[in-house]
């Protein structure tokens, strides 16, 4: 199966679409959230579990990858489908938002980035054809060009100069790829400025590349100005392929970024808060430590189907919270994951029937300031 995105309706209202983006290992029904699994696994989850979620796609990370256990393991297992038993389709990252994450052990030249490991303290460099070489090793679906995430705040003159740095190694990382069953994806960078944004973006889609992401969001900035970089920046990306918003989960982002048009997300969160006893109920999040917990006997989640809140009560949540067993972070995670998953399911049958604006007003609409603490 060839890589294609086919857009199967459009909202009235919005710029939201629903669509299938195919790929060697199966079909991606979108709008979709896509769980991070950084080391070849979605934290305390078997594949089988991940699987009932309703996952579709799931990530990788090349850097954390190359690290450990090194890329000629992987592929030596067969590729990154075989080492982890997942036979659904997968993306690996280029290993650019390291430059971003690990600022303080890296060094940027035109040649690529060099990295103090934080692992063993060993020197690595990272080179658009490196990247790609790891990548094409590791074998996922989608791989994604090596960029540089630039932080925020950030001059707009350091800004431009990395979204030309970032597109000349977009150009070396074309010449570089050289496998045909994988789908490489420019990375639309600029930072909170509009018009380096729109730059960026027109340039890349005179390259014809099988799909687009928006990268460099979720570093720092208010979240309004996610909106508008979506905003200013899908437009200009082809109606043809899929659109790819980086780093980004939470119910109203990804609501408003289907609004403006995008297909695929993708955050660490439903795992990150799992693990810290935190639970997505229908866009809030609930302590599970709270004492409020310890004697519900109701499930988590009576409308959801995973197997969490089919099978457990709050109450028993809240005993492996608070008793830190590690059958909590799985059961949270199930949960979480299944939540976001379902969140932008739901987005998508109201797209495919025209009733996302009205369905989905809620999340449209700009977070009220009492939001901002329980809400996702």
């Amino acid at each position: 199966m060839s890589f294609k995105f086919e857009c199967q309706a459009c909202c009235s209202h919005t710029q939201a679409r629903a669509g299938v983006f195919y790929t060697p290992h199966g079909l991606v029904e979108t709008p979709r959230f896509m769980p991070v699994g950084t080391l070849a696994t979605v934290k305390t989850l078997t594949t089988a579990q991940l699987q009932a979620t309703g996952a579709q796609m799931i990530l990788a990370n090349t850097y954390h990858l190359h690290l450990q256990p090194g890329e000629g393991i992987v592929a030596g297992a067969g590729g990154l489908h075989k080492f982890m038993v997942w036979d659904k389709p997968m993306l690996t990252d280029s290993g650019g938002f390291q430059v971003f994450s690990l600022s303080k052990l890296r060094k940027i030249t035109e040649e690529g980035v060099t990295f103090r490991s934080p692992r063993d303290g060993r020197i690595i460099e990272l080179t658009p054809e490196r990247s790609i070489q790891i990548q094409n090793a590791l074998g996922a679906d989608v791989i994604m060009a090596f960029d540089e995430c630039p932080p925020y705040p950030a001059e707009w003159q350091y800004v431009a100069a990395s979204c030309d740095r970032t597109y000349r190694w977009l150009e070396r990382c074309i010449k570089a790829h050289e496998r045909k069953d994988q789908a490489l994806f420019g990375i639309v960078q600029g930072g909170v400025y509009l018009d380096l944004r729109q730059k960026a973006a027109a340039s890349l889609a005179e390259l014809d590349l099988p799909g687009y992401a928006i990268g460099g969001v979720s570093v720092g900035e208010p979240p309004e100005l996610i909106e508008k970089i979506v905003k200013a920046t899908a437009p200009l990306l082809p109606r043809e392929k899929p659109r790819y918003l980086m780093g980004v989960g939470t119910y109203r982002e990804m609501a408003r970024a289907i609004a403006g048009g995008v297909d695929l997300f993708d955050c660490v969160i439903p795992t990150r808060f799992a693990r810290h006893g935190t639970a997505m109920v229908q866009g809030e999040r609930w302590n599970l430590k709270n004492a409020q917990f310890r004697e519900d006997f109701t499930a988590l989640d009576d409308s959801c189907p995973c197997y969490t809140c089919q099978n457990f009560s709050r109450a028993y949540l809240c005993h492996l919270v608070r008793s830190r067993e590690i059958l909590a972070y799985t059961l949270l995670s199930i949960h979480n994951v299944t939540e976001l998953v379902r969140f932008t399911q739901r987005i998508r049958e109201a797209i495919l029937s025209d009733r996302f604006a009205t369905e989905f007003a809620r999340w449209l609409d700009p977070a009220p300031s009492s939001d901002a603490i329980g809400s996702c």
